[in-house]
Parts: structure tokens; sequence; C-alpha cells
């Protein structure tokens, strides 16, 4: 039997909003059930207000009473990482779990790390989610070498990204892919989901999900929609902007698109999710650049076909003609694409075989290698 470990894990939680959050919880929640002792420490202040594009990075709903979540740390309050990182220290977690997904946290997660691993028998291990941001900045690989140097290995979830750890670090590394978000609950009756949602249930709708920011194509996908002009036929736009929202409308009316778009542009609370997965015949993912993607694991809860585009490791979570269908990243590929998911029956078949394809993403798998990870520091 193996010995209880002591977890801390360092990163996003309630009350903050998002996936991030979630993935974190999910992972709290398996070590639990696995007897494993958890606490889990995030922020105070995530993003100053003037770098953060949305509304509100939290959530008002009542915190979890299955975990321990202290709110402890600011990214710009250095003495919030000296005293977190030296609590860590002394406390002696067998694990230090961060997740990380951008420079700009390198500084407070680095420094955390160096502290917590000084007592010699902390092990700090990485769930990352990107290497090289979407969004370049002039300190990306000093913040980003500061940080990757003070772990002592990582988890990674495409190929791209293990490719650009190896520039930084030759830590170990271990593959998991991303696991499936379950607790978004199950799929609702179509009919009813549109109901909800304010939408006309005799349409055929597809979905472009999550936050807008220009890396993610919805140009690319706007423009293939002007192509595709099926009667009976919308795309669904559901989330909140974080890029120019004028520059999309703008684009919107000059193609002449009006009539074929519903615009849900704000944040989608975790309740209402599944019924945007429900109502939407399929997601697209039509991005530029990529890694991996959250929305992906979304659709394979709710067996919704997938379209992405042939970057970062999204060809790797998606098989080309089985769920959903691999396009290249322009208009054309894109309008490729959903033609070629509206034929037949391939939307049913695609969703039938989702059904086998979604045991490759569980949580209890990302949990295994984590535990494997930590026997091999």
């Amino acid at each position: 039997m193996k010995q209880p470990l002591k977890i801390a894990i360092v990163g996003p939680a309630h009350p903050y909003r998002g996936g991030l959050a979630s993935i974190m919880e999910t992972m709290a929640r398996e070590f639990q059930q696995r007897g494993h002792e958890v606490k889990i420490t995030t922020f105070t202040l995530q993003y100053p207000q003037l770098l953060f594009p949305g509304k509100s990075q939290t959530v008002d709903t009542p915190a979890p009473q299955d975990l321990s979540i202290e709110r402890a740390v600011s990214t710009v309050n250095p003495i919030t990482w000296w005293r977190v990182g030296q609590r860590l220290r002394r406390s002696r977690p067998d694990i230090v779990l961060m997740k990380y997904w951008t420079p700009f946290m390198a500084p407070c997660f680095g420094t955390i790390a160096r502290l917590a691993r000084k007592n010699r028998h902390t092990k700090v291990i990485c769930q990352i989610d990107n290497v090289e941001p979407h969004e370049h900045h002039l300190t990306d690989r000093m913040f980003n070498r500061y940080y990757l140097r003070s772990v002592d290995g990582f988890i990674y979830m495409s190929e791209q990204v293990h490719g650009e750890l190896k520039g930084y670090t030759s830590a170990p590394a271990l593959f998991s892919p991303h696991p499936m978000f379950e607790h978004f609950g199950e799929r609702v009756e179509r009919t009813e989901a549109c109901q909800r949602l304010g939408i006309d249930p005799t349409q055929r709708y597809a979905l472009f999900f999550g936050l807008i920011r220009d890396y993610k194509g919805l140009d690319t996908l706007l423009e293939a929609w002007a192509k595709f002009r099926r009667k009976g036929h919308k795309l669904l736009i559901a989330g909140e902007f974080y890029a120019s929202r004028d520059k999309y409308i703008e684009l919107i009316k000059s193609l002449g698109i009006e009539d074929e778009i519903v615009l849900h542009d704000h944040f989608i609370p975790d309740g209402e999710v599944r019924n945007y997965f429900s109502a939407a015949d399929c997601v697209v993912l039509p991005y530029k650049t990529a890694t991996q993607s959250g929305v992906t694991q979304i659709a394979y809860n709710f067996r919704t076909p997938i379209i992405v585009t042939n970057v970062g490791g999204l060809s790797e979570i998606v098989p080309d003609g089985r769920v959903g269908y691999v396009a290249e990243s322009s208009p054309e590929g894109v309008l490729s694409a959903l033609e070629r998911i509206y034929e037949g029956d391939t939307l049913e078949q695609f969703c039938e075989a989702m059904t086998q394809e979604r045991k490759r993403f569980s949580w209890a798998a990302m949990c295994d290698r984590i535990e494997e990870l930590h026997t091999m520091l």
C-alpha cells in the first residue's frame, strides 16, 4: 500500500473563476480520494485590474466545503511570496504542485518554489499548459528561465510544450493528456438547452466557445462562415471578449452575416456550460496558435463533435475523421471542415466515436502520472 502524501497545491482556485481553478480543485479532490492530505494556496490578487481584460476575476458562489483553500498569494507583492515559500519550507509537503500558463506568474511561483525546496525534502511538480505564451512580451524568456529552473519535474499535455520545455531545463517530464472536464454535468435534451439559452431550437448551431482572444482565430471562423452560409444554420459565439469587441463586430457587419450570428459575449458560468454544448451540433476551434485547449475536453464530456485547426497539440487530442476534423488554419480550411461535418450522418458517427475516445482523458490518469513523477525525483 502506498504511503499517503502531503500535497500543497499553489495556483488558481475558488473564488477565482475559469478552467484553471476547476483543474486544480478537481486534482485536489482526486488526491484526497486516494487518501492524500491536500491543501490549496490561492491568490489574494491574481492579476492587477490594469492587466486583466475581463470584467471580473472571481465568482460569488460559496467556497467548496470539501477542500482546504487559503488565499495568501498576491502576484504583485513579493512579501507574500516569501511568506508562503517559507511556510512551505517549514511544513515540508512531499509535493508542491503548481499550474503554469503564463510568464507573468514566474516571479511569484519561482520564488515560492525556490524557498519551498530549501528543506531538501519537498519536490516541486508543475502541470504546464504553455511555455511560450500566445501573446509575447520582452520579459518572457527571462521569466520562463527563472520559474522553469526552479521546478523538479513537469507534467506536459502536448509535444509542442515538451519541445519548448527542453530549451529551458532538463528536469524529468512526463506526458499526460488534458483530462476531460466532468464537473459541468451531463448533456441536456437539445430543445431544452436551446430554450434555456433563449435561442431558436429549429435552427442548427456551430459553437465557438471560450474567452475571445485574437490568437483563437474567431476572425478566421467568421470569414469561413460568410462562405458557408447554409439556410437554417447559425454560428453561436459564447464567451467574454479579451480582445477588441468592436473589431469583431465590424467584421461581422462587413461580411454581411449579422443575421447568422448569435452572440453571447459574456463569461459563461459553470452552470450554463452544458446548455451551449448540448444545443450545438459541433464546436469549432479555429486557433492560429495553440498548445492544447480545455474546450476540446469540455466537448468530449458532452460528446459534441469538434473541428480544430492543425496547430500546436490540437491534432493530438482530436483524431481527424473520427471525432471531428483537423483543418488548415485558414478560412478555406475551416470552411471545408464545416461542409464535411454537416454531410450525411457524419455528426452522429463522430458523437458515437467520442464515447470511446473520451476514456483516454481521466483525472485518475493525470494524478497517476504526478505520483509516478514524484517517485522518479
